[in-house]
């Protein structure tokens, strides 16, 4: 062995430490959703009766199973239907990322995150959950990526008004971000 080797220790820079964020909430979260899974199953169980509340869970675990099979399918298919006519699929990928969230929700047992699930499932309540989603996902990437995914924005612009002009608040004007 030649003595010239020596164990160094890599530092990495403060902006390389893995960053937790809100990832740091998440037991907690899932400990509360637990305990309030527990109390309402127990508080359906004294009113229905506890084999109707197994039932009843059962359920909805077997219809979130049938829903990831059928949103995951249903996905793709309008995804390479997006893909091969060359328009933007992001529109798409978030419904069925809501979609399958919905079937998560139903197939993870318990009756809130049951209800959560049939609630995405409605056209209004689903369309609300993909713009929010929509809305974080261009938050969080280059406005050259976001109009890549979902197309060119629209965006109200107010002129500032002047006091020899008339204030017209109802005017668009279409544009495309570029950075």
């Amino acid at each position: 062995m030649t003595g010239g080797s020596a164990a160094t220790t890599s530092a990495r820079p403060a902006s390389a430490a893995p960053k937790r964020g809100r990832l740091r909430y998440v037991p907690l979260i899932a400990l509360v959703v637990f305990l309030a899974e527990l109390a309402v199953f127990v508080a359906v169980s004294r009113w229905i009766g506890v084999g109707w509340a197994v039932l009843a869970g059962l359920a909805f675990t077997l219809l979130g199973a049938y829903l990831l099979k059928r949103e995951g399918v249903k996905s793709w298919r309008r995804f390479r239907e997006s893909a091969k006519q060359g328009v933007p699929a992001g529109n798409q990928v978030l419904d069925g990322v809501v979609g399958l969230g919905a079937a998560l929700l139903l197939f993870v047992p318990g009756f809130l995150t049951g209800i959560a699930g049939l609630a995405l499932l409605i056209p209004p309540v689903r369309r609300l959950a993909s713009g929010r989603l929509r809305g974080a996902t261009e938050k969080r990437v280059s406005s050259r990526t976001a109009g890549d995914l979902f197309g060119p924005r629209q965006v109200k612009v107010q002129r500032p008004t002047k006091a020899s002009t008339t204030p017209s608040n109802d005017e668009v004007v279409e544009g495309e971000i570029v950075d």
